[in-house]
C-alpha cells in the first residue's frame, strides 16, 4: 500500500465513522474490530510477542529447574506459573557476550534486545568505561518494522512500550528498546497516558470521565452492527473503560480530601526522584502493574499492536517492596553476598513477585478467547520474561533469565532447555525466524555464526 492509498483509506474510515456519529476516541478502537475493519488476512494466524523486563538478576538455585525436558520442576521463584506449566519454556545457558563500554548493568539492559555494543558516551557506571546508547535496533522494533511493512500484519501502532516506575531521566540504565542506533524508545509508565494513546488524545484527566461517557455511548450506537464475537470484545473494552473511570474518580476524591501522599523513598543516585504523582508512587507499584497489563491485554484484543515491551522499573531499579514487608531497595539487596540469609530470602520473594506479574499477564491472555481465531490469546502470544543479569551480586551476564510463556512463536511448550553457554544473539535470531522474518544475524554478527537455536520448534 503506497502513501496515497493509505491517505484514501484513512479518509474513508473517518467518513464511515462520521456517518455513524462516532467520536474520534471510540473510532480509534472500533476500526480495529474485524466486523468493521475487515483487515485481518483470512486463515492467517496472528502472532504476538511481549518482552517483559525485571532487573538486578535472580537467585539461580531457586529459579532454574534441576532437570531438562518435559519432566522439569518449577523452583520456588517460578511457582506462580505452576498452573501454566504446560505453556512454559525455560532457557538456561543463554549468555549476553557483548563487551565494550559501560558497566555490567548498562550492557545488560542496553544490549539485551539489541545484541550489539554501546556507543562511547559520558554515562559513568562505577569504575567501568563510560558509555552511551546502543549501536543498533532492538528485536522488538525490528519485528515491528517487519510486521508494519506487510498490509496483512499491519496494526495501528505496530508496537507498544509499557513501563512501571521507570525514571523520567533517560540514560542507559532506563532504556532497553531502540528504534535504531542511538535511538532509545521511552516506555509509557503512566496508565492514564497509555490510555490516552490507545483510546484518544485526552490531555486533561479531570475531564476524562465525561469523555469516557461519550465513548461508551458511541460503543452502544454500533453494537448492532457487530458480530457476536466482536460484541463480546467490545464488552471487555467497556469494562476496561469503567475500570479506568473508577480509578480516576478515586484519585480525584483523594485529592479533594487533601490527603498527603506517602513520602518518596530515597533512591540510588542512578535513579532520579520521581515526581510527586500518585500514579508513580512506590507503594502503588502493584496497582500500576495490573493496570498496565490490563491495558496491554485489551490493546492486543483490539489488534492495536502485536509487539510489546513491558519494563518493570529499570536496571539498578530500587523499588522498596513494602507490600511484601521489604523496606530495602531491590538493587541494594541484590549486591548482598549469598551468606546474608535475610537478603537472600528477600531477593527470592522479590523475584517471586515479579513472576506473579508474568503469571497474571499470562492468565489474562489464557482466559481471553482469540478474537477472530481459535483457542485463547495466550495460544497466539509468547511472553518473554528476562533480566539484564544472571545473578545480581556477581553482575554475571551468563545464564540470563529467559522464561517463555505461551504459543505465539510456535515453540514446543512445557519444556526446560539448557543450551550450554551460547550467545543470546542466537535467541534473538530465533525469535525473528519464529515470527516469519528470518535474518542472517542480529546485533553483532560475530555472535551469530552458528545461526538460530535448534530444538525449540
Amino acid at each position: 500500500m503506497n502513501r496515497r492509498q493509505r491517505v484514501l483509506e484513512a479518509q474513508s474510515r473517518r467518513e464511515f465513522m462520521k456517518r455513524l456519529g462516532i467520536g474520534a476516541a471510540a473510532a480509534n478502537l472500533l476500526w480495529g474490530l474485524p466486523s468493521l475493519a475487515r483487515a485481518a488476512a483470512a486463515g492467517r494466524r496472528k502472532q504476538r510477542v511481549v518482552f517483559v523486563f525485571s532487573p538486578n538478576g535472580v537467585i539461580p538455585q531457586h529459579f532454574w529447574p534441576d532437570k531438562t525436558g518435559t519432566e522439569f520442576d518449577l523452583k520456588r521463584i517460578l511457582q506462580p506459573l505452576a498452573d501454566l506449566k504446560s505453556q512454559v519454556i525455560t532457557l538456561h545457558g543463554i549468555c549476553n557476550r557483548i563487551k565494550g563500554d559501560g558497566d555490567g548493568h548498562m550492557r545488560g539492559i542496553g544490549c539485551l534486545l539489541t545484541g550489539i555494543e554501546l556507543f562511547p558516551g559520558d554515562i559513568q557506571g562505577g569504575s567501568d568505561t563510560p558509555a552511551g546508547w546502543s549501536m543498533g535496533i532492538s528485536v522488538d522494533q525490528h519485528l515491528k518494522n517487519q510486521l508494519q511493512a506487510d498490509p496483512a500484519t499491519r496494526t495501528r501502532f505496530g508496537s507498544l512500550e509499557f513501563g512501571v516506575m521507570v525514571p523520567d531521566r533517560a540514560d542507559t540504565w532506563t532504556r532497553w528498546s531502540y528504534a535504531g542506533p542511538n535511538q532509545p524508545v521511552a516506555p509509557i509508565d503512566d496508565p492514564y497516558k497509555m490510555f490516552d494513546k490507545l483510546y484518544g488524545q485526552t490531555k486533561n484527566r479531570e475531564i476524562l470521565a465525561s469523555v469516557l461517557d461519550d465513548v461508551t455511548a458511541d460503543f452502544e450506537r454500533v453494537r448492532d452492527l457487530l458480530s457476536q464475537e466482536d460484541r463480546q470484545l467490545l464488552e471487555h473494552h467497556v469494562e476496561l473503560v469503567r475500570g479506568i473511570e473508577k480509578e480516576l474518580q478515586s484519585e480525584l476524591e483523594h485529592k479533594q480530601r487533601g490527603e498527603g501522599q506517602p513520602a518518596q523513598s530515597t533512591e540510588s543516585h542512578l535513579v532520579p526522584e520521581l515526581p510527586p504523582n500518585i500514579e508513580e508512587e512506590n507503594d502503588n507499584m502493584p496497582l500500576l502493574t495490573r493496570m498496565q497489563m490490563d491495558l496491554l491485554v485489551n490493546s492486543f484484543m483490539a489488534d492495536f499492536a502485536r509487539i510489546a515491551t513491558f519494563q518493570i522499573t529499570n536496571s539498578v531499579g530500587q523499588p522498596r517492596m513494602r507490600w511484601l514487608g521489604i523496606d530495602e531497595g531491590h538493587h541494594t539487596l541484590s549486591h548482598e553476598p549469598d551468606s546474608n540469609e535475610d537478603a537472600y530470602e528477600k531477593l527470592i520473594q522479590i523475584n517471586t513477585w515479579y513472576c506473579e506479574q508474568v503469571a497474571y499477564l499470562a492468565k489474562r491472555l489464557a482466559e481471553t478467547p482469540e478474537p477472530g481465531g481459535e483457542g485463547s490469546m495466550l495460544d497466539n502470544t509468547t511472553i518473554i520474561w528476562t533480566n539484564e543479569l544472571g545473578k545480581g551480586n556477581s553482575h554475571t551476564r551468563d545464564n540470563i533469565p529467559f522464561v517463555l510463556v505461551g504459543g505465539g512463536l510456535g515453540f514446543k511448550t512445557g519444556v526446560a532447555h539448557d543450551f550450554g553457554k551460547v550467545p543470546h544473539n542466537r535467541l534473538l535470531m530465533t525469535i525473528c525466524q519464529a515470527m516469519g522474518h528470518p535474518t542472517e544475524s542480529f546485533g553483532n554478527p560475530d555472535y551469530c555464526t552458528d545461526g538460530p537455536l535448534t530444538g525449540l520448534a
